[in-house]
């Protein structure tokens, strides 16, 4: 299981970096053929909180046999929804792996970098909110100080920050599964939507 490991964006390697990690941890996953959830979490209505809906959008056509995606912009995973979606998932699959994406606040110098652990995220954490651990990976993104008054800083956060985070985040997930599953059939095409349709946002 990989440690903490805090990787910059802003680098050119930034995305293979991310991709070699990720692939080194799914590949038993895919031996063993567990599927694998990449979950997005947070919301649309706070700039600061929508890494996770916008890694979501940008992995739209990730989806293929035992990928499966949840958290979008049309359909986020958020606080109020959040514990519904955990329990469908371990009804729907056997054994999931699941990677959890989400935001969250930090040390000044660690504003705008990506954390890989490999061990679950704590949602809502920055805003005192009690919600269910999750993931058997994270990989959250810095995206403003930790400190006083978080709900105002998720607010005032910068939209280059989330959208460079979110750029790097989706593209080193994309081709770890490229690189450990291989690209759709032409029949997955038109098969499995991005998400959950039942979700309600």
């Amino acid at each position: 299981m990989v440690d903490k490991l805090v990787i910059d964006p802003s680098s050119k390697k930034s995305i293979f970096i991310l991709r070699d990690i990720l692939s080194d941890e799914l590949c038993p996953i895919v031996k063993n053929k567990r599927p694998i959830i990449v979950l997005c979490i947070g919301t649309d209505r706070s700039t600061g909180d929508s890494l996770g809906p916008l890694v979501g959008d940008k992995l739209k056509f990730l989806v293929r046999d035992k990928v499966y995606l949840y958290g979008n912009l049309q359909y986020p995973v958020h606080a109020k929804n959040l514990s519904n979606i955990i329990d469908e998932i371990n009804i729907k699959y056997e054994n999931p792996f699941i990677i959890a994406i989400d935001a969250c606040l930090g040390s000044l110098q660690n504003v705008g970098k990506i954390i890989v652990d490999g061990k679950p995220l704590c949602p809502g954490s920055a805003m005192n909110k009690d919600l269910p651990k999750v993931g058997n990976l994270s990989i959250t993104g810095i995206v403003n100080i930790s400190g006083a008054m978080e709900f105002m800083v998720l607010q005032n956060t910068r939209l280059f920050t989330v959208m460079q985070l979110a750029e790097v985040i989706s593209k080193g997930i994309y081709h770890s599964i490229l690189k450990t599953i291989g690209g759709r059939k032409p029949n997955q095409l038109l098969e499995n939507n991005s998400i959950s349709e039942n979700i309600e946002a």
